[in-house]
């Protein structure tokens, strides 16, 4: 059922809330809005006009990485309000969209036990050992990760998870959640014709937002998703089938599958190497090279890499290090993946690093009529960093 595009599409194990539920969810995201478009901008104003001023007079120069205007800018009032209200917003994200999924877990669980009809398949892996960069924080805060289970044949975190990803991004990943995994799709086909993958491989694909994009892209080939929590797994499965994407999920590690080697034309991720350990990353990008046959693709959508962005900026988008759980994510920024795509195997020729435009703004700014030839101002970007085989 398609809903307005302000709205979150409705599938098969969508949790439904009640009217006070709904009511709460959307205060939420317009509190986000809010902060957004109200609060953040202030950020660039203190620093401009007051804490920059005051760096200067100190040490004859501007601050130069991010960890010198980190230092002045977090004792600067408005950033301080502005870091809590986020902090706060996230809790109240989590919170809110919790309160469905408690009252219909029962009701959710039976419904994920269902085919579907769309031909999926959903593996679990029981003895797998869920790696520790997971289990030693909650990611984003999500109240125990990804991957804890509290109940026999849990969906919750992912069910959580699916409507608190909407609300995150205030709807601007498009109404399922889909916006990485559409755009990266669009880039590979615009500077990939060629490529016509018969097998697929998303990693760490959670509940699925972005794989479902690929089995509709290519609906000849064989898509599979991996990720390391069963809850996220046994959701995806049930949504992918409720939506017609036949896609074969199975609960493993990104760094060691039980795949053979030489086994998919493309591998792909969204947002996956900044949850991981540097340790880890190394090990995916390995994993990536051995899986690869001759002539395959790998992509990774990501955010911006430090390296391209002014201190502030920096330092901005560096909020989600220390304050939103995401204890690897500065690292992740911080690496040379054209460096360690050679150390892993791949020729350095044949990596790349490029922004790609958000697909579903540029869609909506076409039916909008503000798209004017190549030229999209308005439109969000994903990092993608990748390599041929």
């Amino acid at each position: 059922m398609q809903t307005s595009e302000l709205e979150q599409n409705k599938h098969g194990v969508l949790p439904e809330p009640t009217h006070d539920e709904l009511a709460r969810q959307q205060f939420v995201r317009s509190f986000k809005e809010h902060l957004v478009a109200q609060v953040h901008p202030g950020n660039r104003l203190a620093y401009e006009h007051r804490v920059k001023p005051d760096f200067v007079e100190e040490h004859n120069r501007e601050p130069e990485t991010r960890f010198e205007v980190r230092d002045v800018m977090t004792k600067d009032p408005h950033y301080r309000m502005f870091s809590s209200l986020l902090r706060t917003s996230q809790e109240m994200m989590w919170s809110a969209s919790q309160k469905p999924v408690q009252r219909e877990l029962d009701k959710l669980i039976e419904k994920t036990k269902g085919t579907g009809g769309a031909g999926g398949t959903l593996r679990l892996d029981p003895d797998l050992e869920i790696p520790r960069y997971h289990q030693a924080v909650d990611i984003h805060c999500q109240p125990g990760g990804y991957h804890t289970e509290i109940t026999e044949d849990d969906v919750a975190p992912g069910a959580i998870y699916d409507r608190a990803v909407f609300i995150y991004a205030m709807g601007q990943m498009g109404p399922d959640n889909a916006d990485m995994g559409s755009s990266a799709v669009a880039w590979i086909r615009e500077n990939h014709p060629g490529l016509k993958p018969a097998r697929i491989l998303d990693m760490g694909c959670a509940v699925g937002h972005s794989t479902v994009p690929y089995a509709e892209a290519w609906p000849g080939a064989e898509v599979h998703g991996i990720d390391v929590a069963a809850p996220m797994l046994r959701y995806a499965h049930a949504r992918a089938e409720s939506l017609g994407a036949t896609v074969h999920y199975s609960q493993q590690n990104a760094e060691k599958t039980n795949f053979e080697d030489a086994s998919f034309d493309l591998i792909v991720s969204h947002i996956l190497l900044h949850e991981t350990s540097e340790k880890a990353i190394h090990n995916i990008i390995a994993e990536c090279h051995r899986l690869l046959k001759p002539g395959g693709l790998m992509v990774h959508a990501e955010t911006p890499p430090y390296k391209n962005l002014e201190p502030f900026d920096a330092f901005m988008l560096d909020w989600d290090t220390r304050n939103n759980n995401e204890p690897f994510w500065a690292r992740s920024h911080e690496i040379d993946y054209v460096e360690l795509s050679r150390k892993e195997g791949f020729d350095g020729d044949k990596v790349f690093e490029v922004m790609a435009p958000s697909a579903y703004q540029i869609a909506q700014a076409r039916r909008s009529k503000v798209f004017q030839g190549g030229d999209f101002g308005g439109g969000g970007l994903w990092f993608l960093y990748g390599a041929e085989k």
